[in-house]
């Protein structure tokens, strides 16, 4: 059964008004971990994001007669937002409690949940600050590995780390739909396999031509509509 909820020219990312307006919006929300002590590095936040992101699509529960299969088509019939909260102590405990799946990387940890509403979100999750996302890497990422799925950010822009989340989760996204079921079987399996790096700027103009999934913001928040935020760059795209 294929998975792709829209044919191609039909973004949910397009900066003008589309069909897409019409539909009731939904959001996903995801909750990133941010304890004072232990903050998780940025890069690591971003690629945990976009793995987020990819595990709530390929989850059983999103598919077919899947409990949250409804929500997910709703989601994807719309505006495809998402909003990245922090959350510690007791704030943390209070989202892994409802219903979502929590995806942990090296330091990070993001929970990502069903999609609702854009004015219905849970009370646990509607006080959480969508401000103080802003995290550090304590040393330079390494190369990204070619052979694995790579997420380019423009690197003419500043965003903070919850909307370069956002970002890279779309970018995730994107890909998915481009793949054929086998290659998402086979990404799945793998464990989502991939990388968020900040294009060369000399390079960022090859990508943004090069035919691989794009991502253009909507402009909703921090950034211009129509920005070009990510290449999604993976081996069975090229």
């Amino acid at each position: 059964m294929s998975l792709d909820p829209t044919p191609r020219g039909d973004s949910p990312f397009r900066s003008e008004r589309t069909a897409r307006d019409e539909a009731p919006q939904f959001v996903l929300p995801l909750v990133v971990r941010i304890e004072r002590s232990a903050p998780p590095a940025r890069t690591d936040a971003l690629e945990t994001a976009a793995r987020a992101v990819l595990v709530m699509l390929g989850d059983e529960r999103s598919l077919g007669d899947g409990e949250w299969a409804q929500a997910v088509r709703d989601w994807q019939d719309a505006r495809i937002r998402k909003v990245v909260r922090r959350a510690r102590g007791a704030e943390w405990r209070r989202a892994e409690a409802l219903p979502g799946i929590t995806v942990t990387g090296k330091s990070a940890d993001i929970r990502v949940f069903p999609p609702v509403p854009v004015d219905g979100w849970p009370k646990d999750l509607a006080r959480l600050q969508v401000s103080g996302t802003d995290l550090d890497d304590p040393e330079p990422p390494v190369d990204a590995d070619g052979s694995a799925p790579v997420l380019w950010l423009n690197p003419d822009l500043d965003m903070s780390a919850g909307k370069a989340m956002a970002q890279a989760g779309h970018g995730a996204q994107l890909a998915w739909w481009e793949l054929s079921d086998t290659e998402r079987s086979a990404w799945r399996d793998a464990g989502f396999p991939l990388a968020v790096r900040t294009a060369d700027p000399g390079r960022w103009a090859e990508l943004t031509t090069s035919g691989l999934p794009l991502v253009r913001d909507a402009g909703f928040t921090e950034i211009a509509p129509g920005s070009c935020t990510v290449v999604a760059d993976h081996p069975a795209l090229r």
